[in-house]
C-alpha cells in the first residue's frame, strides 16, 4: 500500500515555498530584532562599562575620528557617537512603540463602531478622518509637537494623530463588508447585543490587516521622529535621538567630518528598511491574492 502524501495547510506553504518578499521579510526581521536587542540591552552595556554614558563629553576629545577607544568617534560636543546611536535606538523604540499604539486604540475601535452602527455616526467620524487624513503626516506632526513641546510621550502623541484615519479607514471598510455576512446575522437573531457582536464575532475578522499597517506606520514614525529631532522638535536635547545627532552633524560635514553623520543616518536607514520589509512580508502573507499570484 503507497504511503499518502501529506500536505501542508494553504496558509503555511508560504513557508515551503518562499516568494521574494517573504524572504526579505526574514531579513527585515533580522534587522528588526538587532535594533530590538540593542535598545534592550543599552543599559545593561552601559552598567558593563562597555559602553559610555551617551550624555558625557566633558570627558571627551570632540571631533575625533573612530578609533579603538571610540568606535564611532566623538561628536563636536564631545559626545561618543558609538553609544549615542545604540541609546537613539531605545528612544527611537519608545516613542515609536507609544505611538503606534495610541493610534491603533483610538481607530480599531472608532472604526468598527463607526461602520457597524452607520448613519450619522459613521458619516461624522468618516468627515473627521478623512480631513485629518488629507493633512501632511510630517506637517501635523510638526505642528502637535509645536503645541505639546518636547518630550517621549508628548512626541508619541503628535505622531499618533496622523495614524489614526489609517486605521480607522481599514477597519471601518472591512467591518461594512463583513458585518452582512450570515454569522452577524445570527448572532442578532439569537439576541446578541451590539458589544457582544463587536467583540466576540467582528473583531477577529476586521484586523487582517492591522499588523501589516502598524509595521508600516512604525516605519514612517520612525523617519517622522528623525525629522522632528532635526528640526528641534522631538525629544529633549539630554536624551540621544539620532534626528538631533544628525542636526548637529551637518556642520562638521563639509570639513571631513563625516563619522558623526554617517553612524546615525545609517542606524535610522537601517531600521526603517527592516521594518518596511517586514510590513511587505506580512502583507503578503495576510493577503490571500498576493500568495495565489506568487
Amino acid at each position: 500500500m503507497a504511503p499518502s502524501r501529506l500536505y501542508l495547510p494553504r496558509f503555511l506553504q508560504i513557508f515551503t515555498r518562499p516568494s521574494l518578499s517573504v524572504q526579505m521579510m526574514w531579513v527585515g526581521l533580522a534587522i528588526t530584532l538587532f535594533f530590538v536587542l540593542m535598545a534592550i540591552l543599552a543599559p545593561v552595556f552601559l552598567r558593563w562599562g562597555w559602553v559610555q554614558n551617551p550624555t558625557v563629553f566633558l570627558d571627551n576629545i570632540p571631533n575625533q575620528p573612530p578609533s579603538f577607544s571610540h568606535w564611532f568617534g566623538t561628536s563636536k560636543l564631545g559626545y561618543d557617537v558609538f553609544a549615542r546611536t545604540i541609546f537613539g535606538s531605545q528612544a527611537a523604540w519608545q516613542v515609536v512603540i507609544l505611538a503606534t499604539t495610541f493610534s491603533l486604540i483610538v481607530g480599531v475601535p472608532l472604526g468598527m463602531v463607526s461602520g457597524y452602527l452607520g448613519g450619522r455616526l459613521d458619516r461624522v467620524l468618516l468627515f473627521l478622518m478623512d480631513t485629518i487624513y488629507t493633512l501632511p503626516g510630517l506637517l501635523l506632526s510638526i505642528t502637535l509637537a509645536f503645541v505639546v513641546g518636547r518630550g517621549i510621550l508628548n512626541a508619541a502623541i503628535a505622531l499618533s494623530i496622523s495614524y489614526i484615519p489609517q486605521y480607522y479607514r481599514v477597519v471601518r471598510n472591512h467591518t461594512v463588508s463583513v458585518k452582512t455576512e450570515l454569522f452577524i446575522e445570527a448572532a442578532r437573531s439569537l439576541g446578541a447585543d451590539t458589544v457582544t457582536v463587536l467583540t466576540r464575532y467582528l473583531f477577529l475578522n476586521v484586523i487582517q490587516s492591522v499588523p501589516v499597517l502598524f509595521t508600516l506606520n512604525a516605519a514612517d514614525a520612525i523617519l517622522t521622529l528623525g525629522g522632528l529631532g532635526f528640526l528641534g522638535l522631538g525629544l529633549p536635547e539630554e536624551v540621544p535621538e539620532w534626528g538631533h545627532d544628525l542636526k548637529q552633524a551637518l556642520e562638521g560635514l563639509p570639513t571631513g567630518i563625516w563619522w558623526t553623520t554617517l553612524f546615525p543616518g545609517l542606524a535610522l536607514t537601517l531600521m526603517v528598511v527592516g521594518l518596511s520589509l517586514v510590513g511587505e512580508g506580512l502583507n503578503e502573507f495576510v493577503n490571500p491574492k498576493l500568495r495565489r499570484e506568487s
